[in-house]
Order: structure tokens, then sequence, then C-alpha cells
């Protein structure tokens, strides 16, 4: 197993840009692939983006495409998500995750199997 500590998060106004990272450590060998959820207060956690490890495959959620990118840096074992043109309807707390084994897309939790314990994004009108 990974371990995953998300870092980046913080308040920001709309219309900001902002860059959320992912440390993974352990038996990063084993990920198939990383992404990313949130979850705003009183709702389910939802899906935003997910990577493959090894080929940089993407995939987004309809709500993020053309505002976020999610990239990895293999040798450094981070995933990245960059954030731009934020909306307050962004406010969440942000998880990475990662899942073993050869499978994609990757849209779901139970599609994940390690996940970290999220960052607190929160953006002002």
């Amino acid at each position: 197993q990974v371990q995953l500590v998300e870092s980046g998060g913080g308040l920001v106004q709309a219309g900001d840009s902002l860059r959320i990272s992912c440390a993974a450590s352990g038996r990063t060998f084993s990920v198939h692939a990383m992404g990313w959820f949130r979850q705003g207060p009183g709702q389910e956690r939802e899906f935003v983006a997910s990577i493959t490890w090894t080929l940089g495959r993407t995939y987004y959620a309809d709500s993020v495409k053309d505002r976020f990118t999610i990239s990895r840096d293999n040798a450094k074992n981070t995933l990245y998500l960059q954030m731009n043109s934020l909306k307050p309807e962004d406010t969440a707390v942000y998880y990475c995750a990662a899942g073993y084994g050869n499978r994609w897309p990757r849209i779901n939790r139970q599609d994940f199997d390690s996940w970290g314990q999220g960052t607190q994004v929160t953006v002002s009108s």
C-alpha cells in the first residue's frame, strides 16, 4: 500500500488559481492510477479527475473540465491538481487516492484503494 499526504489547500477568491499536491510514499511501484475527489459541506464525496501513473491518461468530471488539470511527477512520486477560474462551488475538502491493478477509467470511489486525509480549499465570492 501507499501513504498519501495532500498539501497546498487554502482560502482564495473566485477567479483565482490554486495548485494542490499529493505526495505518495511506500509501495508506489504498485500504483496504476491516481485521482482527486472532493467533498463539499453536507455533500457526498465526488470524483474530480484521475490519471494513469505510467502513461498519463486523464479523465475529468464535467464540472471541472477545461478549468482543472491533473498531472503527476513520477520522479517525485507526487500528484498535482491545478485549479483555475475557481468558483465558490469548488469549496470542498480535496482528497487524493491511489488505485492498484490494471483498470481504466477510474471514476468511482470503489475504483481506488488508498486515500489521503484531505486538504481544504475554500473559494470566497
